[in-house]
């Protein structure tokens, strides 16, 4: 892909005319949101957009409604110009990167909450959290006004409480999720991965072991989720150094648990190393059930 002179702008009235110049051309627009600290799974999000449509946005916003009192806002990695250089390359047209005050000028009274989804997974350790991505997102997409806004399989939860989000509330733009980036070890690509360290990375790709043995014991014919989880647990335990936070088989679309796998479902895994919390999934298909 040829590089792009991809213009940084910094408020919602120069994203909005950058927008509508594209839109008077007639050009398709998609839409990647990021907090930043962008790695090579960010990048393919931006690649993908950037295939299907005329005009990319990327935006770079570390919102602070989304994160709890004890979480790591201050300490969130920022790397504007780092970040800038991965969209020139993966071809974005603009980025908008807004101060807070920005996008929360005064005391924001008005909030989206998706209901059931948001309860249980992050969610439960999380409270809050989801209220603070969805409210974000719907300033972003009304301020973007995207044909198509791309999300990446790592952060299923948040994938389909977006895509509830878009349904019930109308939004016109379609979102296209798209399949998680790893690392060698099988460690999906995270901003937090960049707290930790060589052994830790290492230890880490457990997380991934732990799903992929999963699937083959499903694919090999277990149906009970006690002892898949049981068993994920179990490599996650070996490590010395992985502390579980929650293993969940849920369905894929209600992201209620599952006792006995019948239909497609997630697999879903929050774990700590030292100080850092990395999520990760799979999406197990009716393919996979046959």
């Amino acid at each position: 892909m040829t590089m792009k002179n991809t213009v940084l702008v910094k408020t919602i009235t120069q994203v909005r005319k950058a927008v509508e110049a594209a839109k008077s051309s007639g050009k398709k627009i998609g839409f990647v949101p990021t907090m930043g600290a962008l790695h090579s799974g960010h990048g393919s999000l931006i690649e993908t957009a950037a295939r299907q449509c005329d005009f990319v946005v990327v935006s770079i916003f570390v919102n602070p409604t989304q994160f709890g009192p004890t979480e790591d806002l201050a300490k969130y990695p920022r790397t504007l110009d780092a970040d800038m250089e991965l969209c020139r390359q993966t071809g974005a047209d603009a980025v908008f990167a807004p101060e807070a005050n920005e996008m929360y000028s005064r005391e924001q009274l008005t909030w989206v909450d998706v209901e059931k989804l948001t309860t249980g997974l992050c969610g439960k350790s999380r409270p809050g959290h989801f209220r603070g991505v969805t409210t974000v997102c719907a300033k972003l997409f009304n301020i973007v006004c995207p044909h198509v806004a791309f999300f990446g399989q790592k952060d299923a939860q948040q994938a389909a409480i977006i895509k509830r989000m878009v349904i019930d509330l109308n939004f016109p733009l379609e979102i296209v999720i798209c399949p998680t980036v790893r690392e060698k070890s099988g460690l999906a690509m995270s901003s937090r991965n960049k707290y930790l360290s060589e052994s830790q990375r290492a230890d880490a790709g457990a997380i991934n072991q732990s799903l992929q043995a999963a699937c083959q014991a499903i694919i090999s014919g277990q149906r009970q989720s006690t002892a898949i989880i049981a068993l994920m647990r179990e490599i996650l335990d070996r490590t010395g150094v992985i502390e579980t936070e929650y293993i969940h088989i849920v369905d894929s679309e209600s992201l209620e648990d599952v006792d006995t796998i019948t239909r497609p479902v997630l697999i879903a895994v929050a774990a700590k190393i030292g100080a850092t919390r990395l999520i990760d999934n799979i999406l197990l298909d009716a393919q996979a059930l046959k």
